[in-house]
């Protein structure tokens, strides 16, 4: 089995976004950038399948920047066998995404496909169910389960409420959710060793894909400030706060 894994590069989670003077989008000069959390866990699930014997290969694709390479370095330290950068230097929407990795997973020929359900800078939550449609394939989405029984994917996924478990033919499409697994952090030996793993380098124009931006963003701002509390003196004086100041009673 081959597992192709997408990764993205994202403002680091621990670092304060901040939005651009002109409410054009966010601050990305001199900010610390990382692999999108639910793409970690997703690299880590194909590896844990590989250490299980269910998969002989993992390839790990990013679309963006030529800095997305070091996002693909991680994935490769972490125990991906070799990348695939996707180079673009302007903005890309969820949907060119999928259709360039529709055209990589009909070059590389990959069983599985492992998607993080979101990314922490837009929270589209969108690639991986289109890819799955472009493709035809079966899809499991906010997994936080998977166990490969022959051609079949058993996937359990969160739902409001409770769990589903869902069984998936193969190839198909996962989306990965935070429960699935822990991921690791790489050593320094494998660490060192991802410098001399391969990454291939293309194109979206080399794939056939038209990247062009089809939504305009009319305005990014900031969530307005939390008012801070008051002290109240006795029940009447809540009750009348509630009533006459919050409206909720």
């Amino acid at each position: 089995m081959k597992i192709l894994v997408p990764v993205k590069r994202v403002i680091d989670y621990n670092v304060k976004v901040r939005v651009k003077a002109d409410q054009t989008g966010v601050e990305l000069a001199n900010v610390k950038m990382s692999m999108n959390p639910f793409d970690e866990i997703s690299v880590e699930q194909a590896i844990r399948l590989k250490e299980a014997g269910i998969c002989e290969e993992i390839i790990a694709v990013s679309v963006g920047v030529q800095q997305c390479q070091e996002t693909i370095r991680t994935a490769l330290a972490m125990g991906a066998d070799r990348g695939i950068h996707v180079l673009h230097d302007g903005d890309i929407e969820p949907l060119a995404v999928a259709k360039i990795l529709k055209e990589l997973a009909n070059k590389e020929g990959p069983t599985l496909i492992i998607v993080g359900k979101q990314a922490i800078d837009d929270d589209s939550n969108q690639t991986g169910q289109m890819l799955a449609a472009l493709l035809g394939w079966g899809q499991a989405t906010f997994v936080s389960d998977i166990q490969v029984e022959g051609e079949q994917v058993k996937a359990t996924r969160e739902v409001d409420g409770g769990l589903e478990t869902i069984s998936v033919k193969l190839p198909a499409v996962i989306t990965t959710d935070l429960r699935l697994n822990e991921p690791r952090y790489a050593s320094l030996p494998n660490i060192m060793k991802a410098k001399k793993k391969p990454i291939d380098q293309t194109s979206p124009a080399d794939l056939g894909v038209d990247p062009s931006i089809r939504l305009e963003i009319l305005k990014v701002a900031e969530p307005p400030q939390r008012e801070s509390g008051v002290k109240v003196e006795d029940v009447a004086d809540l009750v009348d706060k509630l009533r006459n100041t919050a409206k909720v009673i």
